[in-house]
């Protein structure tokens, strides 16, 4: 894998402007991916997770209803310097992305042939409908020649993904974000959808950016992984570092509330105690303080990421060093 990165973010941060007064849905977020490399976010549901990735692919840009400052270089080119049409293209040929809703990323009165061949540009129909066959193909789903004449509707929910992922491949793009892909489907189709994405980041060197709630998703898949919380980065580590040893209390936390096979029937989880932050009136210092059994005086000021032997955590009291871990 090359150690220089494909994709650069530099304190990036989008405000979205609210009735309420701004609301920070990221905040000062930095971290690098390289190519070919799979890249976990993970956070609870309203950690800014997606609004980070779209703002990475420059589907969120500064306007009347947001603010965003910061940087995203994608193999030297930075993302938000670029005109509407320069987005565009870029979504065409360098970046894809895998929305977590099928159903709501197709348009039902277009065959799935017409979702795949539209932005194929330069190429005869011929040549278009044949390079939609392939990549039907390259997701693994059968009879592909037929299933170009097809609706959304007439396809199964893992069917409808795996259009999806074809659809962000078709530009053969170097970064490919994954938004929640296996939201929707049951946990077979789920097993299904992540070693596709597995075996196209091992076959074509794709880098991918893997975004979940779910810790599992990116257990034993990513090779690194950034924990989200109210907007920040709480940690960044080596994947197998940070399950094996968390040093933010909320990794921690998050860890302890996976139910395990080996838990005898009917063991209580271990849920965290209160609720996730109003992001329009944040609280002073660590975001995480109100609902983190560490928490002291320190945490009304906020900790800076700081980095460890390339494991990363903003806290003032981590984990290994208050016999957490």
């Amino acid at each position: 894998m090359d150690d220089s990165p494909l994709l650069t973010v530099e304190d990036l941060s989008t405000e979205i402007h609210t009735s309420r007064g701004p609301f920070k849905a990221v905040d000062g977020v930095s971290f690098t991916v390289r190519p070919g490399e799979m890249f976990g976010i993970v956070g609870e549901s309203g950690s800014g997770k997606s609004v980070l990735g779209r703002t990475v692919m420059g589907l969120y840009t500064s306007g009347p209803t947001m603010t965003v400052t910061g940087k995203v270089v994608l193999d030297g080119t930075d993302v938000h310097a670029l005109t509407a049409a320069g987005r565009r293209r870029l979504w065409r040929s360098d970046v894809g992305m895998v929305f977590q809703d099928p159903a709501t990323a197709l348009n039902p009165v277009k065959k799935i042939g017409r979702h795949l061949t539209e932005g194929m540009r330069g190429l005869s129909r011929t040549a278009a409908r044949t390079r939609a066959e392939e990549l039907l193909r390259l997701v693994g789903i059968p009879e592909p020649r037929r299933r170009l004449g097809q609706y959304p509707h007439e396809l199964s929910g893992g069917m409808r993904q795996r259009v999806v992922i074809a659809i962000a491949l078709a530009g053969e793009p170097s970064l490919l974000i994954a938004d929640e892909p296996t939201t929707a489907l049951d946990v077979t189709v789920q097993k299904q959808i992540l070693d596709l994405l597995g075996r196209l980041q091992a076959e074509l060197g794709t880098a991918i950016v893997l975004i979940s709630h779910n810790l599992a998703v990116v257990a034993g898949r990513a090779d690194r992984v950034a924990v989200m919380y109210a907007g920040r980065l709480a940690e960044l580590a080596p994947a197998a570092a940070l399950f094996a040893g968390p040093r933010h209390p909320y990794t921690e936390a998050l860890l302890a509330s996976v139910p395990r096979l080996a838990d005898p029937p009917h063991s209580p989880l271990q849920a965290i105690d209160g609720a996730p932050p109003d992001m329009a009136a944040p609280p002073p210092g660590c975001r995480f303080a109100p609902r983190c059994r560490y928490a002291s005086d320190a945490c009304e000021t906020s900790p800076a990421l700081v980095a460890d032997h390339g494991h990363a955590y903003a806290c003032h009291h981590p984990v290994s060093s208050i016999g957490g871990a």
